[in-house]
């Protein structure tokens, strides 16, 4: 049990040191992955008002059916395009990119290179 406590600190230590120095504005909010095993979900948030403007996951309806598997980096690329096509939408150009407590790798750096193929500023 103490180990599983530790692990829990570690990770919320790391995601502190980075959102230290990331934060969200109105013209450039921040961008923030939630990866489990299953599956990866994005928001676009402006921390002056508290707000998520614009999510996405491999649990959306309209994603789940292309996807096969939510937890590789396939269904990464796809939620990377979604967010990407629904901030343009609705007015985000630039964002700056929250990885949390996760290493740029994986499943974390595809769905970033997807949002940029998408149009997204980081």
């Amino acid at each position: 049990m103490e180990h599983s406590k530790t692990l829990v600190r570690l990770r919320q230590r790391r995601a502190f040191r980075v959102r230290k120095r990331v934060r969200g504005t109105i013209e450039r909010p921040r961008l923030s992955v939630i990866r489990s095993h299953k599956h990866i979900a994005v928001q676009v948030i402006d921390d002056e008002t508290g707000k998520t403007l614009v999510a996405a996951s491999t649990q959306d309806k309209k994603l789940s059916g292309k996807i096969k598997r939510g937890g590789n980096a396939t269904a990464a690329e796809e939620v990377g395009k979604a967010i990407a096509e629904r901030a343009i939408a609705a007015g985000i150009k630039a964002v700056c990119f929250d990885r949390g407590p996760y290493r740029y790798h994986g499943r974390v750096a595809a769905l970033a290179n997807a949002a940029r193929e998408g149009g997204l500023s980081f």
